[in-house]
């Protein structure tokens, strides 16, 4: 995310001049917004241009003609026919006295400093010649904090309060607070008990050496690391990253957290490559021979676009049946919707997200299944106070400083509350006679009873939009794998047709998109199956557990598509000496050197650009930061909404499971990966524990769709309701097996681990 809370300022123009250039911009924008656009330097040490201006360092002071005193270019508005200076005697002397300041009990570590080579304060120092220090102070015990992820040095901390600022306007956690108390102001946790894997986006902002990721503490100095950039494989979000390499091993991921944000399993979980690997010449064969008398081959959606295509071409060679779940269920849902909107891609984007008065979050537990939507909900609601109602059957208390309506509803009846919606929300819409007779016939009455939705919680959703400019509704997986999909899929999609929603549909996690856009995908597998990453009669694994290894998505190049419809590249981290899926492909007819030589061919109908991956284009997000990649082709196709008559909605009793994985977002990829907990845990409230009669510290044993679960049962006193938390990052990718709806009731057996319990 680029955009800035004054991003969105559309004022009159005006004209100033900076240092004896002239500038043109708009009414509403700040001096240091303005000198920024110009590529006039103006030194800072707090400010941060994702977040609002904090104003607590002073060292972007200028002097505007006609005004006594510096003024702070941070927090001023630039006025038309301004004259500026950003620079004489009187303003370095000023920043050289504000760096003295700071200086004064700055420890001198930088030879043991985790940020040495890349400290604002030290490159500041330098700047303004601070060579000496007049001023001394008595030194203060503070102990180092370790917070989990992150390890906070008081006596590094110079209180620029970045962190402080992107764990309340970004993330959203809100653990860290400023604690003041003068000389002695420190920044504190105020969820210590929260092992918060975000506060790894607040401490990518520190400007010192004062927060710092405890795993990478004391390993390597900044200006050893090969910066490798990439885009991160997790969630769908194909956020902007870096590897940072040295020796064939990754340290540490970062981003250009200026600008761009960067979530808990993107920034530490990069533990997943394959190591070790050389080439199987007869475990390549068995490979060769399984993709020609296969059945089916299975495909988890943690795949490239390139690796999809190779697959998409080979079924067709070949005939077999490519079944991947999610992509396919997200396949179909998004086929319905755009019967209704005419394009084959969600209208919605991020930036537009971020800039919303108004959010509906619908069908997904979002903080979970897609951090990087929730943290642009999270900016709407801080930078534009934005009325957020949060539609799900069970709460989630990580939302709860962002939520303004919590809409709670019956499990399965998501039809019914996307017809509540699409009634109460286009009572005054020109809609084709077929739908606004389907819409006027609904007894409102009755499916507020059967979905346990209020008509007056309707009302009042209604009436918090009045007034409001820029309306957003995120909607997910938990209506992909409905039964009623497709009829689901038309009841969202009106609300971008005919009310102007800005519409997004979250991928399921990985490159679920670029899967179902690229493939022919299969709804069931039969006979002789080929695994990719799922155990079947033979497996391909990134994992190192199949018959025949394969690169992870750190060991490779190609591109992701993203939740806001990009094309962008993945680049090789770390070495792999073993077959990749083009040697298979290769070996079976087809003729590619490289797998990124498929780049070029992804589907124009699809919305791909037809371009080398060496040749993708740059493009500048809203404030001027560079990236690589494209955005798909939106195209047209054959509309037509006919809806059908709202089904019964099936009840769900007694005690529920919810697969979703957890708040940060470790999948398999990060199944070695030293931070996660020992085993797999099913997360529950103490209600649900009555009613699924489980202690805490059980074990349990359960299937869905014929997969089974091995859980220890622990209760968490945030949570309410019958409705446990059941991850999926443990299973191999055996999760790409799961076809069904995300709940499920839960129908176990205990089981006794003994003293075998790890």
């Amino acid at each position: 995310m680029g955009a800035t809370h004054n991003s969105i300022n559309t004022g009159k123009p005006i004209t100033v001049t900076i240092d004896g250039k002239v500038c043109k911009s708009t009414f509403g924008k700040t001096i240091l917004e303005i000198a920024r656009e110009n590529d006039i330097y103006i030194p800072t040490m707090c400010y941060l241009t994702k977040v609002q201006p904090i104003g607590s360092c002073r060292m972007c002071v200028v002097n505007v003609e006609g005004v006594d005193g510096m003024i702070l270019s941070c927090q001023e508005k630039a006025v038309d026919g301004a004259v500026i200076t950003t620079n004489n005697e009187a303003l370095f002397t000023e920043r050289q006295n504000i760096m003295k300041l700071y200086d004064v009990n700055h420890p001198l570590e930088c030879g043991v400093c985790d940020k040495s080579g890349e400290c604002d304060l030290q490159n500041k120092t330098m700047e303004f010649d601070v060579d000496q220090q007049n001023f001394t102070a008595r030194d203060q015990h503070r102990p180092v904090e370790n917070w989990g992820y992150v390890s906070y040095d008081p006596a590094l901390c110079i209180m620029c309060e970045k962190c402080v600022r992107v764990s309340t306007e970004i993330t959203g956690d809100e653990a860290l607070k400023v604690k003041f108390g003068g000389y002695g102001s420190t920044i504190i946790n105020v969820k210590k008990e929260k092992n918060y894997a975000s506060l790894g986006d607040a401490a990518a902002v520190c400007p010192v050496g004062a927060l710092v990721s405890t795993h990478f503490k004391y390993t390597s100095n900044a200006w050893e690391l090969n910066k490798i950039p990439s885009a991160c494989p997790h969630c769908g979000g194909g956020c902007q990253m870096y590897y940072e390499v040295k020796r064939d091993r990754i340290y540490r991921v970062t981003n250009e957290y200026e600008f761009t944000n960067l979530c808990g399993a993107g920034r530490y979980g990069f533990d997943y490559a394959n190591e070790g690997v050389s080439k199987d010449a007869e475990a390549f064969a068995k490979a060769v021979e399984a993709f020609k008398k296969a059945e089916s081959v299975i495909v988890a959606p943690q795949i490239s676009n390139e690796e999809a295509l190779i697959l998409q071409k080979l079924k067709e060679k070949y005939g077999f049946k490519l079944v991947s779940h999610e992509a396919r269920a997200y396949q179909r849902f998004m086929r319905a919707y755009s019967e209704v909107t005419g394009k084959h891609l969600y209208g919605g984007d991020l930036k537009r997200l971020s800039e919303s008065q108004a959010i509906i979050v619908f069908g997904s537990r979002v903080n979970n299944d897609a951090p990087t939507v929730k943290y642009h909900i999270n900016m709407a609601s801080k930078w534009h106070r934005a009325r957020v109602a949060y539609m799900h059957p069970m709460e989630d208390a990580e939302m709860q400083h962002i939520v303004t309506q919590f809409i709670k509803y019956e499990v399965g009846s998501e039809e019914g509350v996307a017809a509540l919606l699409a009634h109460t929300l286009l009572e005054h819409a020109e809609l084709p006679q077929s739908v606004r007779g389907i819409l006027d016939d609904l007894d409102i009455g009755n499916l507020s009873a059967e979905c346990n939705v209020g008509e007056e919680e309707l009302d009042a959703l209604k009436r918090s939009l009045i007034k409001k400019h820029g309306f957003s509704l995120v909607v997910g997986s938990d209506l992909y794998m409905h039964p009623r999909a497709e009829q689901i899929a038309k009841l969202v999609a009106l609300l971008e047709t005919y009310a102007g929603f800005n519409v997004i549909c979250v991928p399921p996690a990985g490159n679920a998109m670029g899967l179902s856009l690229i493939c022919d995908l299969d709804d069931a597998a039969e006979g002789y199956t080929v695994g990719y990453d799922v155990k079947a009669d033979f497996t391909l694994s990134a994992l190192g557990n199949g018959d025949l290894d394969m690169p992870a998505l750190n060991q490779q190049e190609g591109t992701l598509t993203t939740v806001d419809k990009r094309v962008v590249p993945m680049h090789v981290a770390l070495p792999y000496g073993g077959y990749v899926l083009n040697d298979i492909a290769n070996a079976l007819g087809l003729r590619a050197k490289y797998t990124i030589d498929y780049t070029v061919q992804l589907p124009e109908e699809k919305g791909f650009v037809k371009t080398a991956f060496d040749d993708l284009p740059e493009y500048f997000d809203a404030v001027g930061t560079e990236h690589r990649g494209y955005l798909l082709n939106a195209q047209q196709v054959e509309s037509g909404c006919e809806l059908d008559e709202i089904e019964e909605i099936e009840a769900f009793d007694g005690a529920i499971v919810y697969r979703c994985d957890p708040v940060d977002q470790f999948s398999p990829f990060t199944a070695k990966a030293k931070l996660l907990e020992d085993e797999p845990v099913l997360l529950g409230s103490s209600q649900f524990a009555a009613a699924a009669k489980l202690k805490e510290g059980e074990h349990i044993r359960f299937e869905v769709d014929g997969v089974v679960f091995e859980r220890l049962f622990k209760i968490d006193t945030d949570m309410k309701g019958t409705i446990a938390l059941n991850p999926t990052f443990d299973m191999g990718l055996s999760s790409s097996l799961l076809s069904s709806y995300r709940f499920s009731r839960l129908v176990y057996e205990k089981i006794n681990i003994g003293n075998n319990d790890e």
